[in-house]
């Protein structure tokens, strides 16, 4: 709630309604006002205020927050002062907030980052992750204020990755104040994880997954650590959120399922033949499978080279003996 400074309005009560000419435009109301500063004057509420727009009534809300004053308030407050026939222009309350600079949490986080990088050689401050123990919200300082964050002194140890920071925060045209601040800190970078869980065999989608940045301690020589190395691959095993993917966990897409039936192509120079066959066993793109030609009811080994289709390649023109003509289809 936002109070009367009762001390300003008593030094002001000398001032009389004389001071006020009988043909000056009447004091009307306003529905909000934005101030700058501590104090919030006549005039921010009131248009039309004279000589006493500029005597300090209230006291303004935190920097950046919003307070309601009632407009019964804000008569009783400036009568002593004087001031009559305010005009309240059937407004209730009015609406006060305190204009500030917002200083993002990331940026301190970052000017942090860059401290601990070069004071302590921990490398590029993009890939340390700072957290604190305590989340700050937004840092709001005052509009005219002048600079960014900067570290004065800082503490850290790299066993625990805990820090222990003295933040100068601008406060005013030219003042700073001290800011303390501790969590902590540690070089990460990025891991691929999907965002929930997904079953053997299926295929991963863009959408399907995440990418956050984990300890570098964390990571072993197969965490995948881009989006490129799992999008169009299929799950090994079932997968779960907030773990970070492995290659191990991954396979290409089975194009083909066993006891599926295929398309057996034979290729011999000039000449490529189709037969129908089973597959004895599944495989993706780039397997070497066993189908079972149900034709000749023997069992042979080819390369999975699409959806249902098994390339066997050949430099004899004999196997192509054993296949009627019209399942023969001579290359263009």
């Amino acid at each position: 709630m936002i109070r009367t400074i009762a001390a300003a309005i008593a030094v002001l009560v000398a001032l009389s309604p004389a001071s006020y000419a009988a043909d000056a435009p009447r004091p009307v109301l306003k529905s909000d006002a934005l101030v700058t500063g501590g104090i919030v004057r006549v005039g921010d509420l009131i248009d039309n205020a004279g000589i006493i727009a500029n005597v300090a009534i209230f006291r303004a809300p935190d920097l950046g927050l919003t307070g309601v004053v009632p407009a019964d308030a804000v008569a009783e407050a400036v009568r002593p002062l004087g001031l009559v026939g305010l005009d309240t222009n059937g407004i209730s309350e009015v609406v006060v907030t305190r204009a500030s600079r917002e200083i993002p949490v990331a940026d301190v986080a970052a000017v942090v980052a860059r401290a601990l990088s070069t004071r302590f050689n921990l490398g590029d401050a993009k890939e340390i992750t700072v957290n604190f123990e305590r989340d700050p919200s937004a840092i709001q300082v005052e509009p005219n204020a002048k600079g960014e964050p900067r570290v004065a002194r800082i503490a850290y140890d790299p066993r625990s990755g805990r820090f222990d920071a003295a933040l100068e925060i601008p406060t005013g045209a030219a003042g700073f104040g001290t800011l303390r601040l501790n969590g902590k800190a540690a070089v990460t970078a990025d891991v691929v994880m999907v965002s929930h869980a997904v079953d053997r065999g299926a295929l991963i989608k863009d959408t399907d997954i995440v990418i956050e940045r984990k300890p570098r301690a964390e990571i072993g020589r197969e965490t995948l650590t881009h989006r490129e190395q799992v999008v169009g691959m299929a799950a090994r095993a079932n997968l779960r959120p907030g773990q970070p993917l492995r290659a191990a966990e991954l396979m290409k897409p089975e194009l083909v399922q066993r006891n599926e039936t295929v398309t057996l192509v034979y290729e011999v120079p000039g000449i490529t033949l189709t037969v129908r066959g089973k597959a004895s066993e599944g495989g993706a793109e780039g397997d070497v499978i066993s189908v079972l030609n149900e034709q000749s009811k023997r069992t042979v080994q080819g390369v999975i080279v699409g959806p249902g289709r098994v390339v066997i390649s050949t430099g004899s023109p004999r196997l192509a003996a054993n296949l009627p003509p019209t399942q023969r289809e001579t290359r263009q």
